[in-house]
């Protein structure tokens, strides 16, 4: 083989190699400031505007429609739920009610909710969303770009609901299963807040 033929060949195995660590429906994530710090071991976290941080743009491919795309700031000035979710997980499948309530509950409050379904299939998580009947929409991000650009957020146990302000900052986090009730005074005391105020009173 000659050197042209060669170089070719490993330029191309390289790309092989790239293209493999990638599913093509990853989410992606642009910018942002967020990092989560747990102290004492709490499941339960509330900033207010002068401690909020922003969370990055992300963007990826639609659970139900790989030819849809879903961006954060496809809402913007909304509060948004994201609810980070798997087909196998129990406090999943516990949860799913109350969130579809909560969604209900604060659906003319300029309220959005979201869904991150991760390290899942996308035929697995399909069926979840049908069989407990999810009422917002899902991205698809099986490697969990999404929540590993929040840092210091716990990858190892789902579920894990974050609450942004209508700026897009972190406002609330919960590591645990939530209750419609708690989710809907939250969220309904954000879309309260006067957004340019919770915007420039943030640290970060």
């Amino acid at each position: 083989m000659g050197l042209k033929k060669k170089f070719a060949a490993a330029a191309l195995g390289l790309l092989l190699i790239l293209s493999g660590c990638s599913t093509g429906t990853d989410a992606t994530v642009y910018g942002g400031s967020f990092t989560f710090t747990s102290p004492g071991g709490k499941r339960e976290f509330v900033y207010p505007p002068g401690e909020r941080q922003t969370v990055g743009d992300f963007t990826g491919t639609s659970l139900l429609d790989e030819n849809t795309t879903i961006k954060l700031s496809d809402f913007a000035g909304r509060v948004v739920v994201i609810n980070f979710w798997g087909s196998w997980c129990a406090g999943c499948r516990a949860e799913a009610a109350d969130l579809n309530v909560a969604a209900e509950l604060t659906a003319d409050d300029n309220v959005q909710f979201l869904g991150i379904n991760i390290k899942d299939s996308r035929s697995a998580g399909a069926d979840f969303v049908a069989s407990k009947q999810v009422t917002f929409p899902s991205i698809f991000d099986p490697t969990m770009r999404t929540l590993l650009s929040m840092q210091g957020l716990p990858t190892t146990g789902i579920p894990i609901t974050v609450i942004l302000d209508k700026s897009h900052q972190v406002a609330n986090i919960f590591l645990r299963n939530v209750s419609a009730q708690e989710v809907d005074v939250a969220a309904t005391a954000l879309a309260a807040e006067n957004s340019s105020t919770a915007s420039s009173s943030a640290t970060r």
